[in-house]
């Protein structure tokens, strides 16, 4: 189970959720530790530099929409260049709204 399964439940029953995410792959657009606003989001709302709750071959991230390809698959990446890779709507949870201290 990972760090975000309880976030994700939340967000599947339509609820927004706020939780702070440890790490420096989001830096400087998140430090590690500030407050994570996260509302469900439509996947098809999506657009490419959105930041989105998401699971990748089993792992929670909280990462940016890289591209997205006409079939519907999102390509997720950090803020610094890596590319974690691509999945379909179903895997996407949420989109960040807002970040505080």
């Amino acid at each position: 189970m990972g760090w975000a399964r309880y976030h994700i439940e939340k967000l599947r029953a339509g609820t927004t959720v706020k939780f702070r995410p440890h790490g420096n792959s989001m830096t400087p657009r998140i430090k590690s530790g500030q407050l994570c606003t996260v509302e469900p989001v439509e996947p098809d709302k999506l657009e490419v530099g959105d930041v989105v709750l998401c699971t990748i071959r089993g792992a929670d991230y909280l990462h940016i929409v890289k591209a997205i390809a006409d079939d519907g698959r999102y390509q997720i990446g950090n803020n610094h260049g890596k590319i974690n890779g691509w999945i379909g709507g179903h895997a996407i949870f949420g989109r960040l709204v807002r970040v505080d201290p």
